[in-house]
């Protein structure tokens, strides 16, 4: 049996058929940081971007990014999320974001809530580059996920 998914039997890429499935709950947890300076960092934490209030611009283009996944990623589905969170933890070098996505349906929601991460981490750059251009945004990776055939998974560091 092929365990790549999305490739048939020749090889070629393909849309994974869940027709015949189950809908059930899945939840997936995604997280990435971006460091920065003690300026950019003090910045964002004080709301003294110019560009206005960081994480909430971040919270907001993490939540579309979310629901946009499957128009960025080609072989994603496109999902009925059910919620969607963004939430931020301010570390002594960096900005943690940390990215939930669930609903009720037949695949995993996995690629959404790092998509969610990705976007408001770029979004945060976007925002505070003008005070730090050398932020480094790192360690985007899925925490958790839960539900479907494969049940839980959490990463090994947890």
């Amino acid at each position: 049996m092929n365990e790549l998914t999305h490739l048939d039997e020749q090889g070629n890429a393909r849309m994974v058929d869940i027709g015949a499935k189950s809908p059930t709950g899945r939840v997936a947890i995604a997280s990435g940081r971006i460091r920065m300076s003690p300026r950019a960092l003090a910045a964002i934490r004080d709301g003294d971007v110019p560009k206005g209030d960081v994480l909430a611009t971040a919270r907001i283009a993490g939540i579309m990014a979310a629901k946009k996944t499957a128009d960025l990623i080609p072989l994603c589905h496109p999902l009925a999320l059910d919620a969607v969170t963004v939430d931020f933890a301010l570390e002594a070098d960096a900005v943690l974001v940390t990215a939930t996505a669930s609903l009720t349906g037949k695949t995993g929601v996995e690629m959404e809530a790092m998509a969610a991460t990705s976007i408001a981490l770029l979004t945060i750059y976007d925002m505070a580059k003008a005070l730090d251009k050398g932020m480094v945004i790192d360690g985007v990776r899925l925490i958790e996920k839960r539900g479907g055939k494969s049940g839980t998974w959490r990463a090994a560091d947890q």
